[in-house]
Formats: C-alpha cells, sequence, structure tokens
C-alpha cells in the first residue's frame, strides 16, 4: 500500500497559487472549537482560501457575517441544513450538492461528520480528508434517536463502511486510539487548545462544566452536584455548565435544574468566551459516564481544564485516570457518583495549596503536549502533504494512505497497559 511521508511536503514559494479547502459539516454549531477556532484559522493563516459550508442558520448565525478571521488567506461561508436525531436527508442531501459542484474547485475536501463520508459516495471525490471525531459505532449505540433494535447491525455495518472509507479517501484522526479500527496508518493532530502563557489561579466559589451536554456525558450526574452544593455550602460555590445541550431530555433537565437554582446553564459559548469563563474555577468536570465512544479518548475538556490551571474532577475512563494519576492534575470519582463529586470539590477549596498545584500541573502538561500554537503546525502540513500528491498525480489512487509515522507531531500518544505498569 502506498503512503505519503509528511515531513516532505514542499515549502510554496511567496508567488505559488494559493490552496483552498472546501470544509464541511451538517451536525457541528458552525464555531465548533476544533473546526473554527483551529483548523479553519490555522488554514487562512497559512494562506489557504476556504469554503466552509454549516448549518449557520440551525444555530442563528448568518454564514454572510463570518468573523474576520487574520491572515494571508481568505474564508466564504455557505449554510446547509442541520442534521439532527432522525432529520437528516436534507443535510445529507445538500452536502452531497455542495460536494458534486465544489468539490473538483477545490484543493481538497475535509469532511468533519461521518455520514458525509457516506454522502460522498459514488461522487468521485478522490481529495476528499475525514477528520475522525469519534467512534461513530460506539457512539451510535447511544443515540437515543436510533431504535434499540437497530443499533448494533447498524454500527456493524458502519465498520465495514469505515474499512471502505479508508481505501477511498484519506484520514486525519483526532485521538491515537482510534488507529486500532483501521488496517494502515494515519496521522494524528489531538484535541488540543492554544494554551495561554499565564494562567489565573483557581478560585473558591465557582466550578465549571465546558461541552456538549448529554445524559451520557453526565447531564444527571450535575444536576445532583448542584443540588448537594447548595445544600452543603449554602450556595457559596455554584455550578456553570457552558455548552450545547441538543437532546430534548438534557435540555429540559437542564432548563429544570436551572429554574430551580441548582446550577446556571449558560448554553453554547465560542471557544474563546467559553475558556474565559472557565478560567479562574475551583474545578472542571468531567463526569462521562462508562461507556464504548468514551473508553478510547481523552475528552477535550480535560485538555481545556488543564491549559487554564483549572483542576479536573474525572470519572475513571482510562485516558483521563492515567492523566490524573500520573500527572497529578486532579482528582478521579466513581462512576455516577454525585456526592463523590461534590466532596472532591469541597476538598478543593478547602486546601488552596492543593488546587493550586494541581492546576500548575495541568497547565505545564497542557503546554508540553496539547498546545495548538504548535500542534497546528503538524494539521497545515497534513492538509499540504494532500494537496501535494494531488497536485502531482491528478487523483488518489485506491488504496493510498497518508502514512502517520512520517508527522513528526509531539503529541502524546495512548499509553499502553504496559506503559501504564513500567
Amino acid at each position: 500500500m502506498a503512503s505519503l511521508s509528511l515531513g516532505g511536503a514542499r515549502p510554496r514559494s511567496s508567488t505559488a497559487r494559493s490552496r483552498s479547502a472546501l470544509v464541511v459539516t451538517v451536525v457541528h454549531n458552525p464555531q465548533d472549537s476544533r473546526i473554527w477556532q483551529r483548523q479553519l484559522k490555522a488554514l487562512i493563516e497559512a494562506g489557504w482560501d476556504v469554503t466552509y459550508a454549516a448549518p449557520f442558520g440551525a444555530f442563528g448565525l448568518d454564514q454572510q457575517s463570518c468573523p474576520a478571521v487574520a491572515g494571508r488567506g481568505s474564508l466564504r461561508c455557505i449554510n446547509v441544513p442541520r442534521a439532527s436525531g432522525r432529520r437528516r436527508f436534507r443535510a445529507w442531501r445538500a452536502a452531497r450538492m455542495i460536494m458534486l459542484s465544489l468539490a473538483q474547485d477545490h484543493d481538497v475536501v475535509l469532511v468533519h461528520d461521518p455520514e458525509l463520508v457516506l454522502a460522498a459516495a459514488g461522487l468521485r471525490v478522490r481529495n476528499l480528508i475525514w477528520d475522525v471525531h469519534e467512534d461513530p459505532a460506539a457512539a451510535l449505540q447511544v443515540k437515543s434517536w436510533m431504535p434499540v433494535l437497530l443499533r448494533r447491525p447498524v454500527a456493524a455495518a458502519w465498520r465495514w463502511a469505515e474499512r471502505l472509507a479508508e481505501r477511498r479517501h484519506y484520514l486525519l484522526l483526532a485521538e491515537h486510539a482510534y488507529q486500532q479500527r483501521f488496517r494502515q496508518r494515519h496521522p494524528v493532530v489531538p484535541n488540543s487548545v492554544s494554551v495561554p502563557k499565564v494562567i489565573t489561579p483557581a478560585g473558591d466559589e465557582r466550578v465549571s462544566y465546558l461541552g456538549t451536554v448529554t445524559m451520557s456525558r453526565g447531564c444527571d450526574t450535575m444536576i445532583e452536584v448542584g443540588r448537594e452544593l447548595r445544600r452543603r455550602t449554602g450556595s457559596a460555590v455554584k455550578l456553570e455548565v457552558i455548552g450545547e445541550a441538543p437532546d430534548p431530555e438534557a435540555r429540559q433537565a437542564l432548563q429544570s435544574a436551572t429554574e430551580a437554582g441548582y446550577l446556571s446553564w449558560l448554553g453554547f459559548m465560542r471557544s474563546e468566551e467559553a475558556l474565559t469563563r472557565v478560567s479562574g474555577s475551583l474545578a472542571g468536570l468531567c463526569p462521562l459516564r462508562d461507556l464504548p465512544n468514551y473508553r478510547v479518548s481523552l475528552s477535550t475538556k480535560i485538555v481545556e481544564y488543564g491549559a487554564l490551571g483549572v483542576p479536573v474532577i474525572t470519572t475513571p475512563l482510562p485516558l483521563a485516570a492515567d492523566l490524573v494519576r500520573s500527572e497529578n492534575v486532579g482528582i478521579e470519582v466513581p462512576w455516577n457518583a454525585p456526592s463523590a463529586v461534590v466532596d472532591a470539590i469541597l476538598k478543593l477549596r478547602a486546601e488552596p495549596e492543593l488546587r493550586r498545584q494541581m492546576g500548575t500541573n495541568g497547565h505545564k502538561v497542557a503546554l508540553r503536549e496539547y498546545d495548538w500554537n504548535r500542534l497546528s503546525a503538524d494539521f497545515v502540513r497534513v492538509m499540504d502533504a494532500v494537496a501535494d500528491r494531488l497536485a502531482t498525480r491528478c487523483s488518489l489512487a485506491e488504496g493510498e494512505a497518508l502514512d502517520g509515522r512520517d508527522l513528526r507531531s509531539n503529541s502524546r500518544p495512548q499509553r499502553t497497559s504496559d506503559d501504564r505498569r513500567s
């Protein structure tokens, strides 16, 4: 199988034609931190011209007023329908038409949703890169909109579709552990954050949760934590929840908890605004449940808390627990244990030196291993390498892949059980 050495991506002269990327999502908020805050900005700063198709209208945004991005490249935004629950066909069809009409006009097509890989079927989009954010087969098994009887067969069908996608398209992985699902090695650009040089010390009045809110991500646990915090501290310590709640069950639960005074739900915020709000928190919560989709990844929120010097309180997911134990960046709590979470919060509140040290440790780890200020160069190199290959070959021969071994990223690989014992 042919591979592509990313270390060999050619530097462009100042007179070279600008490269272009068609970036498509029908699921994510257009201001998603990985897509908007990091990848799009990195490309534009590097001189790429970007066409961004996303569900602006579904999130109350105007694609005609995309915020300006500093850089040598340009940005054009296109509104598409949003895929949500079982209502996905219109979004799928719109994305398919956009790829059919615009893919050939761009050097690469970068898609962020697994269903867009299926939408591209039959279009001969040879310049497509799938940015693999999650494990769709595992995620499907907890999607409330998917009929229970269909979850396992659909997940099995998706595993087959992944192997087909690997033969036909380029892949970019957000986690080292995702490599186990594929036969070839693919480059990894992990979820990361632009780490500030200076952090605000962790305070003692506010606990934060940052990220999408669902029942599988611990929504019910957080509500109980908020209730217990109010009872045990007399509202001296408050819980703030920042993030979209796409499922009706979680959304209604958060609204009721906010009305009852158990927590404050601030909804979705752009990444820079959300991080500013979380900065200075007593602790950052990661109450995810023990589900297959979460076991093989390190939640981005843990990286973000660490980058801000906020101590982490997490359930014992393997990578999160490994980080907490090995780097002393927070406290591990049992599954579905609100009282244990509150105990950990109160321990941090009672011991200022402990939370200060954990915050400092988390900041050091983030600077060393998850700083987008450095890792953004790896992402741009992947995009340049694909464009180089396509410029010389015109199309991707079936079976070719990016070779992740030549992407010399400083990102932290997944630790094996042997590594943890040594």
